[in-house]
């Protein structure tokens, strides 16, 4: 099969383009100097000129403080972006896949997000990821919205200062011996090479739409912190912060946990636990030098 994957260089990425490849199919792999997605001329004619079967749209601005300071960069991005790829892909008969967040929600529920509940973002990122959503399931009948949370990869994250949680955290435990993290957000941890092979399955569907696509189960990211030391063995000492602690310069849920019932209503779901994914990213790190358990 013929893929295009846009932000090839990025942290899911990276993993979209290697499990594509392991699948065996053709991939070009677009980065931001091969498209701009903003540019609805830049997406057709790299789009026109690969003339892909299915298209995986991982670019985003995903700064949450920089989308709240400068909200037309993350609407043209974001909004825009999805909706010049949604044009160009129906036109060449392409799928498209187009990756979204848990940040559509408000976390007042309190209990898993189903593809149903009522989108009520909090902040510019929220609102700006959301449209791009209605703009990609509007214009390209083949599509699919894929909602995920707390990504984790090996590839690093540029909008995260090249680091992700588990690779910040054992930062600050080897510099500093000690952590606070704070337990009043409640997340459930995906690692980029498990929604990578999900995201493989979806281009040998034809069960279109919006669907949840996370780590199976939940925790706080104070009980993430403490799964990564103990699976590596790491001393240190961690404890809870307090609530106000660390304040938000923008709001954010405290609680983003999904629930993928599209995907297991479909028979397509493929995710494990979000310790399973934990694991085996912690024993393919480059710079690993603790075995994990077995």
């Amino acid at each position: 099969m013929k893929i295009a994957v846009i932000g090839a260089n990025g942290q899911l990425g990276t993993d979209l383009v290697r499990a594509f490849e392991s699948n065996g199919d053709e991939v070009s792999a677009l980065s931001h100097a091969d498209v701009e997605i903003a540019d609805s001329d830049s997406v057709r004619t790299a789009l026109q000129g690969i003339r892909p079967e299915a298209v995986v749209n991982t670019s985003a601005m995903h700064h949450v403080e920089r989308c709240e300071e400068n909200p037309e960069a993350a609407f043209r991005v974001n909004a825009i972006g999805a909706r010049n790829l949604a044009e160009t892909t129906a036109d060449i008969g392409a799928v498209l896949i187009h990756v979204s967040t848990d940040y559509v929600f408000d976390g007042q529920k309190r209990q898993p997000y189903i593809e149903q509940d009522f989108p009520r973002p909090l902040n510019v990122y929220g609102n700006s990821k959301l449209a791009g959503e209605y703009f990609a399931g509007t214009l390209n009948p083949k599509h699919y919205v894929v909602r995920t949370s707390a990504l984790f990869g090996k590839n690093p994250c540029r909008a995260k200062g090249g680091l992700n949680f588990v690779e910040l955290m054992l930062k600050l435990a080897r510099e500093r011996g000690k952590v606070r993290v704070v337990d009043s957000e409640i997340v459930s941890p995906t690692a980029t090479a498990d929604l990578a092979k999900q995201i493989v399955v979806l281009t040998r569907s034809d069960n279109y739409g919006l669907c949840h696509a996370t780590a199976e189960d939940s925790c706080s990211w104070y009980e993430f912190a403490k799964e990564i030391f103990q699976i590596t063995g790491t001393k240190v000492q961690l404890d809870v912060a307090g609530p106000n602690e660390f304040p938000a310069k923008v709001p954010r849920p405290t609680y983003s946990v999904l629930e993928n019932r599209a995907l297991k209503a479909s028979s397509l779901n493929c995710f494990r636990t979000w310790r399973e994914g934990l694991r085996d990213y912690l024993g393919v790190r480059p710079e690993a030098s603790v075995a994990v358990p077995a």
